[in-house]
């Protein structure tokens, strides 16, 4: 027996309140603008810069007696992560241990790293400190700038391949809710203060390339039954497209959750920033490929007979499998 989160057969009506859902989304994008303005990101050493020690030990890594040991010391962010290399022998146990610069400093002083050695050596006598590098502030800058333009490239792409595939409507309603899924996403980690850093870039992408999967799916759908109820209102037409890509839409959703909430709480520090990233953006990428890309659909109108090509319109590609 195949197990349905949804029937396959339902009958909402989304639109009945669309204005009330793009003023929700609207205002939420105007709080999670606002707390980027007022408080910014919390970046982490990616972004801020800091130090990098790499150690070596015959014992085996245990993240948490590394944590445990530099505590004390008090510096802020530190990332502690385990090297894995096949070249590596049985007594090769690597880490890496990130130390984000202390009061905008270029990197950490040589009194903190001496520190944070001893510390280290107090628990782990054998411990060796293969190398020590610094990523100054001027690095940090271009990895956020490049950072940016990853995003804005990846949305500007979708903007094209949904205007040859479709049409300007569609694509423009893709983008606004590619756009909103990013903002609500920027926005909770500005207000939580959570660590933003590389890691969580590479989420953002995920994240549209998730949304913007359902959003297709739906709009497919959209286009077909145009063709199908050419004399129907476009607003009943669209409930009916989202309506029959409920439970695939439902399924894929909590499938996908279910795995991200047990590596959130199983996973660990190190990947629990990045986790919590696609959880948001899951949640937010299904509300918007409902509620704000369709919506945006419905407002701007689109093209009811699509057994005639449109002259004005780039969908030239529309019966081109993806």
């Amino acid at each position: 027996m195949r197990l349905k989160l949804v029937p396959q057969s339902t009958s909402f009506d989304f639109f009945s309140r669309w204005k009330v859902w793009l003023g929700i989304s609207a205002l939420m994008m105007v709080v999670a603008f606002a707390s980027f303005m007022l408080q910014g990101l919390n970046f982490g050493i990616d972004f801020r810069g800091g130090t990098t020690i790499r150690t070596e030990s015959s014992q085996p890594i245990d993240v948490g007696i590394y944590r445990d040991a530099i505590a004390p010391l008090e510096l802020g962010d530190v990332s502690i992560t385990e090297i894995f290399d096949p070249t590596f022998g049985p007594e090769d146990n690597v880490a890496m241990i990130r130390i984000q610069a202390q009061a905008d400093a270029e990197a950490v002083e040589a009194s903190t790293i001496t520190a944070v050695e001893g510390a280290l050596q107090a628990v782990i006598p054998d411990i060796q400190f293969v190398s020590v590098e610094s990523v100054g502030p001027k690095v940090s800058g271009e990895l956020i700038q490049t950072a940016v333009i990853a995003i804005v490239l990846a949305i500007g792409a979708v903007l094209v391949y949904i205007w040859l595939r479709f049409e300007w409507q569609f694509a423009l309603g893709a983008v606004a809710a590619l756009v909103h899924d990013v903002i609500l996403t920027i926005g909770i980690f500005s207000e939580l203060q959570i660590r933003f850093d590389l890691a969580i870039i590479a989420a953002l992408l995920t994240i549209v390339g998730y949304s913007l999967n359902d959003t297709v799916v739906v709009f497919d759908r959209v286009r077909e039954n145009l063709r199908k109820y050419k004399k129907k209102d476009l607003k009943e037409v669209l409930n009916i497209s989202i309506n029959e890509t409920l439970s695939r839409t439902v399924m894929t959703s909590v499938t996908t959750l279910l795995a991200l909430i047990s590596l959130y709480v199983l996973g660990g520090d190190v990947i629990r920033g990045f986790v919590f990233a696609m959880i948001w953006g899951v949640i937010v990428g299904t509300y918007s490929s409902v509620f704000v890309a369709s919506t945006i659909l419905l407002w701007l109108g689109v093209k009811r007979d699509w057994s005639k090509p449109s002259n004005n319109a780039g969908n030239q590609f529309a019966n081109v499998d993806a």
